[in-house]
C-alpha cells in the first residue's frame, strides 16, 4: 500500500527544520551531531513539517522535539512508542519518529518498545545509545558493560547488558540498523533507508556522552583503530574489514552462527533475508568490547504494517455497516457475555 503521507510542493532546507529553541546539551555531546544530521536530512523526504512528528520519552535525547521545527511531544518516561503508536494508527498521513535513549527505551520502556516492533507500527525509532544514564548524572544503564563502575555501581555492574539489535530482532522488527553519531554520511544513509521502510524501523545510534561516559566508542571512531574493528554492512557486498580487507565474516561449517576470521570466503550481505536468524547472527558479532562491530542495515523485510491492517479493518467494517452508528454501538456493547445487576 503506498504511503498516504503527502509531499510538500515547497522545497525545504535544513534551516527550515531548526526551531527557535536554544539547544541545551552539554558542550561536546554526540546529540548535537545527530540533531544536525537529521535536520539536514529531513528536507529529502519532501514531507511538510506539519505532517512530521517527533515523540520522545525522558532523558537527554528526549529534548529532541524542542529543537525540530515540526510537531512533537516530550512525553512520559519509556512511553514514547505507545504514544507514537496512537498517532501513527489514527493519523496515517503523519510521518512519526520516536527519539529515545538506552535507559528510556530498554529499562522502564522495554515493554512498549518490543510491542511496537512486533506489531510493525509505522514508526521510525531512533535509540541513542551512550551506555549510561546522562540526565540523572552517570548511573549505569541497560547497555552498560559488565564491571562498569558508575555512581550506582561503585564496585562494577553485575548486570549482563542488552544488545538492542538482538532484542529488536527477537521482537520480529522488520527493519533493524546501527550507525554512529560522528559519521554523518553513514548516519544519513541509514536514516534514508529507515524513512523508506513501511513499518517499524529501529535504528541504534552509538552516541558519545562526553561527561559521564566519554570515549565509550573510541575504538570504532578513532581513525587509528576503526578500520580494524568496524564492519560496514553493504547490501550485496562481501562482508570484509580490516586493513586491505584481511578479515572476513564467515559461516563456519557445523556452526549455527557467524564468526570472524582472517582470510576465508566472506558471506555476501543480504538484509532482505526473511528469516531473522541471519541478521541476529550478525548482531552477535559485536560485544561490549566493540572489537568486531557491524554497522549498517541488518534487516529490511516487508510485512503489512499495523496501521495498514487497522485501516483495512475500519474500511471493511464501514463497507459492511448497516443501520445507524448509535444502533451499531448498542449492538456492540450488548454482544458476547453481558449480564444485568440490581
Amino acid at each position: 500500500m503506498p504511503s498516504p503521507i503527502p509531499v510538500t510542493p515547497v522545497k525545504l532546507t535544513g534551516k527550515d527544520f531548526k526551531s527557535d529553541q536554544e539547544v541545551r546539551w552539554c558542550p561536546g555531546c554526540g546529540d548535537y551531531a545527530i540533531l544536525a544530521a537529521i535536520q539536514q536530512f529531513m528536507p529529502e523526504l519532501n514531507i511538510p513539517r506539519e505532517r512530521t512528528v517527533f515523540v520522545s520519552g525522558i532523558g537527554c535525547s528526549s529534548r529532541f522535539p524542542y529543537y525540530m521545527n515540526t510537531y512533537g511531544m516530550h512525553s512520559i518516561h519509556g512511553r514514547a512508542p505507545a504514544i507514537a503508536t496512537g498517532l501513527s494508527v489514527s493519523r496515517p498521513d503523519l510521518s512519526v519518529w520516536v527519539v529515545t535513549g538506552d535507559g528510556d527505551a530498554l529499562s522502564i520502556g522495554g515493554n512498549h518498545l518490543i510491542h511496537a516492533l512486533r506489531r510493525n507500527v509505522n514508526l521510525k525509532i531512533l535509540l541513542f545509545n551512550n551506555r549510561i544514564y546522562g540526565l540523572t548524572k552517570g548511573q549505569y544503564s541497560p547497555t552498560s558493560e559488565v564491571g562498569k563502575i558508575t555512581k550506582s555501581t561503585p564496585v562494577g555492574s553485575a548486570d549482563a547488558p542488552f544488545n538492542p539489535l538482538s532484542l529488536a530482532l527477537g521482537a520480529e522488527a522488520t527493519f533493524v540498523a546501527r550507525t554512529i553519531d560522528s559519521d554523518r554520511k553513514h548516519l544519513q544513509s541509514v536514516l534514508r533507508a529507515a524513512a523508506e521502510h513501511e513499518g517499524s524501523a529501529f535504528v541504534e545510534i552509538y552516541q558519545n556522552c562526553n561527561i559521564f561516559n566519554d570515549g565509550a566508542f573510541d575504538l570504532i571512531k578513532d581513525p587509528a583503530t576503526r578500520d580494524e574493528h568496524l564492519i560496514r554492512l553493504e547490501q550485496g557486498q562481501p562482508i570484509t574489514f580490516g586493513n586491505d580487507g584481511r578479515f572476513s565474516v564467515v559461516h563456519p561449517e557445523g556452526s549455527f552462527g557467524l564468526t570472524v576470521q582472517e582470510g576465508g570466503t566472506p558471506i555476501i550481505h543480504d538484509a532482505t533475508v526473511d528469516d531473522p536468524a541471519y541478521a541476529f547472527a550478525l548482531t552477535r558479532l559485536s560485544g561490549s568490547d566493540l572489537t568486531t562491530t557491524p554497522i549498517g542495515v541488518f534487516r529490511n523485510v516487508s510485512r503489512p504494517s499495523y496501521d495498514q491492517v487497522v485501516q483495512k479493518q475500519l474500511a471493511d467494517a464501514a463497507a459492511e455497516a448497516t443501520g445507524t452508528p448509535e444502533a451499531m454501538l448498542a449492538d456492540l456493547l450488548n454482544a458476547g457475555d453481558t449480564w444485568t445487576t440490581g
